[in-house]
């Protein structure tokens, strides 16, 4: 009797071992990736293009779902009340950083509600104009605002997103002034520019690029330290030839972050992949067309990048006296 026993606990040992091993396989069942913003846009190119891989790799589906709203809040929140298991992801932005900055009443902390899996692509910032803009570069625009303050109109991808954020400083910098008309979403706003509704357009490179290389849009400059090695040919708004641009600098990168609590070992994995998936030639080659650069970074490069950013656009934010609309 007492050996039946002692085999039917190792049978139930056993079959414990199995069925915490079965629910520990990373990952078992879908993947989440929520997006802030809509579709068409860098940020949801980023997703897919990383999604469709991960997908292929694990043999389990990666979806991709847009949700929108309050600058990105909506889509972070969903996130944060999600289970830290990692499979809900969010795909962060710098625009995420700014409403840490800006917005005194979210219900979550950026830094202290999320644990950073990795950085990944970013995608340059970009001033473009409808062709019948007589502005062919940025000292051209420029010296347009100043001969028509208030009387010009632009578009971003939202309010408080990076690209309005851009904007403002550059406002700021040149002490010039154009009216806002935020849009929800870069590829609305695009299409607005080359639909002539609006003549100017700020938004990110991979919405813009396939109206510029039909000729229906076209780039004055980029908002970047650097060119972009996705159109080496387009110069920066540092060298307009403004003095008052010599320093202007707005980056805009995408990362994916996971509620904090999520499993050490979960998180290596996700890391682990992505690099893997971000190390194909393939990949590198589609976002690059698709206007976006790699720009892959660890979880402690990531999280020094968000830390300096809040600080920093809370000292602009104060100093340009940005305000939500």
């Amino acid at each position: 009797m007492l050996r039946l026993v002692r085999i039917a606990l190792a049978m139930c040992a056993l079959l414990g071992t199995a069925t915490a091993l079965a629910q520990g396989a990373y990952p078992n069942k879908p993947v989440k990736i929520i997006v802030t913003f809509t579709t068409g846009g860098a940020a949801d190119f980023s997703a897919r293009v990383i999604g469709d891989q991960l997908s292929r790799m694990w043999n389990q589906q990666v979806v991709v779902e847009n949700r929108i709203g309050a600058g990105g809040s909506i889509g972070v929140e969903q996130v944060f009340r999600s289970p830290a298991d990692g499979y809900t992801l969010l795909l962060a932005s710098n625009t995420h950083a700014i409403n840490q900055a800006m917005f005194s009443n979210l219900s979550f902390d950026l830094l202290k509600d999320f644990t950073p899996v990795m950085l990944t692509t970013s995608t340059p910032i970009v001033l473009a104009v409808n062709p019948r803009v007589q502005a062919k570069d940025m000292k051209e625009f420029t010296a347009m605002l100043r001969a028509n303050p208030g009387k010009v109109d632009y578009t971003t991808c939202g309010v408080a997103t990076a690209h309005h954020f851009a904007m403002e400083l550059y406002k700021y910098a040149t002490k010039t002034f154009a009216v806002h008309i935020p849009h929800r979403g870069c590829s609305p706003a695009v299409t607005d520019a080359v639909a002539g509704q609006v003549d100017v357009v700020v938004a990110s490179l991979a919405a813009v690029l396939p109206f510029a290389k039909q000729g229906k849009l076209r780039i004055l400059g980029l908002t970047t330290r650097e060119r972009s090695p996705s159109v080496p040919e387009i110069s920066t708004f540092r060298e307009s030839g403004l003095k008052e641009l010599a320093n202007y600098e707005v980056e805009n990168y995408y990362g994916l972050l996971a509620p904090v609590g999520t499993p050490k070992d979960v998180l290596a994995r996700l890391e682990a992949d992505v690099r893997k998936v971000l190390a194909m030639p393939e990949v590198k080659s589609r976002l690059t067309n698709g206007g976006l650069d790699l720009f892959v970074g660890s979880p402690a490069q990531f999280t020094t990048l968000l830390t300096g950013d809040i600080a920093k656009f809370r000292e602009a934010i104060k100093i340009a006296g940005i305000k939500p609309e």
